[in-house]
């Protein structure tokens, strides 16, 4: 029996080559299928990344967005606070009108209530009339008083710096007593034409104010003396309790109101009249005396006077 060995090669070779082509197809789908899952997930990759393309720029215009609102706000803020500044100016200046209003209508009101006489210049140049009476008047206490059975009386307003200035000077070894207080004007007047009889019209008129020109209509002036001296005034000049007040009455608001040398009377170291603290205090620190002031200067210290 012949052999025949080349359809016996072509017979084997057959499923040799059908295994390889179904490797090939196997492969070939294997390759399509990882080639699929690699499409679908670059294609959702794709997707994705779009999607958060989108995201981002939508959060980008979101973020210019609010950037281009916080900056229209921080104007906006800055504005209102310079709006803000301006308005707590003109509050704070409305604020110091208004001080300045009520401290004015303050001084207004004390003003209206201060009697304008008590720093007026008398002495010849201005005129107290007759119905002229203080507003209120007080008894000074009778230990501060030279005559003990007269009774001396005080502007109601002066008498607590009176008796503070006679009761410092007695703790210093000063004794001081008051010997005439307020006179009314038909009081001086009687005393006047008492000291006309006695030394002359001439000679009374150096020492001695006519009625409506005496200080001591006001109220607020005294004339001082010591125990020792009692009424001879002449010598309380050259007591001890003289240098004391020209030294210290300021500081209670008394001065002297004619000292030596003055061109309205004689000099009378006794007589001393309360014009407040400031002005006192003024005219002791600057040397001068109260007659020496222009009158429109001197009433500005009329609000004060009390002070």
């Amino acid at each position: 029996m012949e052999k025949h060995p080349h359809h016996h090669t072509s017979h084997s070779l057959f499923p040799l080559a059908f295994g390889w082509i179904g490797f090939l197809v196997v492969a070939v789908g294997a390759c399509a299928y990882t080639y699929y899952n690699l499409d679908t997930k670059l294609t959702h990759t794709s997707l994705e990344l779009a999607s958060t393309t989108d995201t981002l720029s939508l959060r980008d215009a979101t973020i210019r967005t609010l950037e281009e609102s916080l900056l229209i706000a921080q104007g906006e803020n800055k504005n209102l606070a310079t709006n803000l500044q301006g308005e707590q100016i003109r509050n704070n200046s409305y604020q110091s009108q208004i001080q300045t209003l009520s401290s004015t209508v303050s001084d207004l009101y004390k003003l209206s209530i201060t009697d304008k006489e008590l720093l007026q210049k008398y002495s010849n140049i201005y005129f107290l009339n007759e119905n002229y009476i203080p507003s209120a008047l007080s008894d000074i206490d009778t230990v501060y008083i030279q005559r003990k059975e007269k009774p001396e009386k005080i502007h109601s307003a002066v008498k607590v710096y009176l008796e503070s200035l006679i009761r410092d000077a007695n703790v210093n070894n000063i004794p001081l007593t008051v010997l005439s207080a307020y006179r009314s004007f038909g009081t001086q007047t009687a005393l006047k034409a008492n000291y006309k009889v006695q030394y002359g019209t001439t000679a009374a008129n150096k020492f001695s104010a006519d009625q409506g020109y005496s200080e001591h209509q006001l109220g607020s002036t005294v004339d001082f003396t010591t125990p020792a001296n009692g009424e001879a005034l002449d010598k309380f000049g050259k007591a001890p309790a003289h240098t004391w007040l020209l030294a210290n009455a300021h500081r209670y608001g008394f001065i002297l109101s004619y000292p030596a040398g003055n061109k309205f009377y004689q000099s009378e170291p006794w007589h001393w009249r309360f014009v407040g603290v400031e002005l006192a205090t003024k005219l002791f620190n600057e040397h001068v005396y109260f007659y020496d002031l222009d009158q429109r200067e001197i009433n500005a210290y009329l609000i004060k006077i009390f002070n």
